[in-house]
């Protein structure tokens, strides 16, 4: 194998076959390829794409590469959800112990921060003493007793997929559709589940911008699942403003938190009723929307869920006590609150540039081992089509020093716009399964 003259042929718009697949991807796991020369390939791909034969090999060989969670002669149904990843997106920590009180197993893997968007790891690991990194054992023993687990992708899980996705996040290969459809499947596959539940975010803080990738996303991943048993749908979500409240690490667990107790923002309840409905569908618990969203609520209303989160912290190492004290949390040294300039209405509230000032302040990674701080981030308590009076508080900055404290402000002055026409795309938009797509425009 020359790997040299298999990235001129995949540039040059060539399909590479299944054997050159499967040997340049296992060479590559063993270190027999370097960064450079797959960093090279990853852009071929990025601008050339992947055949449907390709795509197939490429996500069976990095499923193949590791082992996977093993849940045989548990009827329990198993059921995850994915999101290709929001600034502010917080929707993974509520549902994981919500489902969980509703007949079903979530064995639920995370990622950490990619590009300018937060990680489901990252802020789980703000709560004291949570432990992301459990072995497949622990996994699969806390999956089956307390119905839900939330765990990162450990050596034993697609090690392949584990060294590609940290290539991808530092050499602008990650918006590649082929690329992130098998990275998800490579992962979900390893769980044992029965359904999968897509989000896929549009917009202009989402992976994919546009609403026609997304659907060309959504699709290409459903085809994946269906491929392997596994039913799989997918919700088009927005993603052209942060769900209100927070981003950052530690802040967004106080959201969920407050989501749990239910009092959280109402955009973020929506948005976790809408795929957790699909979910319970997904694992034939749930008949229909209507019966999946009201066993749903009962479970918030009841406190269940709340209950669970709180175990769930407990099993994972983490400290409990966040539910009744939030302070517990890491906090920030230095806080500004940020006021309207003028009145008007809220025209935008851009999310990638929010996202890459959390970076800024040292709530995300620029480099692959950069430490995080989690208690650095944004409340903001705006969206577009609010109507704000001049001097209103829109948002908030929490930093670790006085610079932060200026980089935060000049980062939400360029980023919430306040003029005199405002509007919001829908929550919701479109809901793709393997018979086809549903437009849905949920506000």
């Amino acid at each position: 194998m020359v790997v040299a003259s298999l990235i001129e042929r995949k540039r040059g718009g060539e399909a590479l076959t299944a054997p050159e697949w499967r040997e340049l991807l296992q060479a590559y796991g063993t270190d027999a390829v370097p960064d450079y020369q797959m960093a090279a390939l990853l852009m071929a791909v990025f601008f050339q794409g992947l055949t449907a034969e390709e795509l197939y090999t490429v996500t069976d060989t990095m499923l193949h590469s590791g082992a996977s969670l093993d849940f045989d002669g548990w009827d329990t149904p198993r059921v995850d959800k994915h999101s290709t990843g929001g600034v502010g997106d917080k929707t993974s920590i509520v549902l994981a112990p919500l489902l969980a009180c509703c007949d079903v197993a979530v064995p639920m893997l995370s990622g950490r921060g990619l590009g300018h968007t937060g990680g489901t790891l990252d802020k789980l690991e703000s709560i004291p003493g949570f432990r992301t990194g459990l072995s497949l054992e622990e996994a699969e023993r806390q999956v089956r007793t307390l119905g839900c687990a939330m765990l990162g992708q450990s050596r034993d899980i697609a090690p392949i997929d584990r060294k590609l996705y940290a290539l991808r996040d530092v050499t602008a290969t990650i918006e590649s559709i082929p690329l992130i459809a098998a990275s998800i499947m490579s992962k979900k596959l390893a769980e044992g589940l029965n359904g999968l539940v897509l989000d896929v975010k549009t917009g202009s803080g989402a992976f994919m911008v546009d609403v026609e990738d997304a659907l060309a996303l959504a699709r290409t991943t459903i085809e994946l699942g269906e491929a392997h048993g596994c039913r799989t749908t997918a919700l088009l979500t927005a993603m052209d403003r942060p769900p209100r409240w927070s981003v950052g690490n530690s802040l967004e667990i106080e959201e969920c938190i407050s989501t749990l107790q239910g009092e959280g923002p109402s955009d973020l309840a929506e948005v976790i009723l809408a795929l957790g409905s699909e979910m319970l569908m997904s694992a034939g618990v749930a008949g229909d929307p209507t019966e999946a969203r009201c066993r749903l609520e009962d479970a918030l209303a009841s406190g269940k869920a709340l209950e669970r989160f709180a175990a769930l912290i407990e099993a994972q190492g983490g400290n409990p006590a966040i539910i009744d004290d939030p302070a517990v949390l890491p906090q920030a040294e230095e806080i500004e609150v940020l006021e309207a300039s003028a009145a008007g209405v809220v025209q935008s509230v851009e999310p990638r540039r929010i996202g890459l000032a959390v970076i800024e302040l040292g709530g995300g990674r620029q480099r692959l081992d950069d430490d995080i701080d989690p208690s650095v981030g944004f409340v903001i308590s705006v969206k577009p089509g609010d109507r704000v009076a001049a001097g209103e508080a829109i948002a908030s900055v929490f930093a670790r020093d006085a610079e932060g404290i200026r980089a935060g402000r000049a980062a939400l002055e360029e980023a919430i716009v306040i003029g005199e026409v405002g509007s919001l795309t829908p929550l919701v938009s479109h809901r793709v399964t393997a018979a086809g797509t549903e437009v849905l425009e949920v506000t």
